[in-house]
């Protein structure tokens, strides 16, 4: 008597399908991931460059009168520049006591930390006018 026994092999077509699964899962990951780097960057981006604005505002009529401020237009700059979350990096904004306009420029940084990356370095820049002779009502 004789007893065979017989082998055979099974492939499960479910091994294939888990590996997509798996594949699929990392790539909305990644996607979810890199929309939010980006929504992040861009939102950091909007809240230097309100900053930026709103440093410059503050500081193009300090460069003619005090108006008001304990200091000049760099200090200016800067304290508006830290209340709207950023540190000022540089302000071009000379004291001018002549009734010509004069245009500042500053420039702000705000650092936010983003997944994987880390503490990242957002810079903007911004630009104001400030015409003394407005203050007239006119020209002189």
């Amino acid at each position: 008597m004789t007893l065979e026994r017989q082998h055979r092999c099974v492939r499960s077509d479910e091994s294939g399908s888990a590996l997509v699964g798996i594949a699929l899962a990392g790539l909305v990951v990644a996607l979810a991931l890199g929309v939010g780097l980006v929504g992040g960057g861009v939102a950091a981006y909007a809240q230097a460059s309100n900053a930026a604005d709103a440093a410059a505002l503050a500081a193009a009529p300090v460069t003619f009168s005090p108006f008001g401020a304990q200091h000049g237009p760099v200090a200016e700059a800067a304290r508006f520049a830290a209340m709207n979350g950023a540190t000022l990096i540089r302000c071009v904004c000379p004291i001018d006591e002549s009734w010509n306009a004069r245009t500042v420029e500053v420039v702000v940084a705000r650092v936010i930390s983003l997944p994987v990356l880390g503490p990242v370095r957002i810079r903007a820049m911004s630009r104001a006018t400030f015409e003394p002779v407005a203050l007239l009502g006119g020209s002189l």
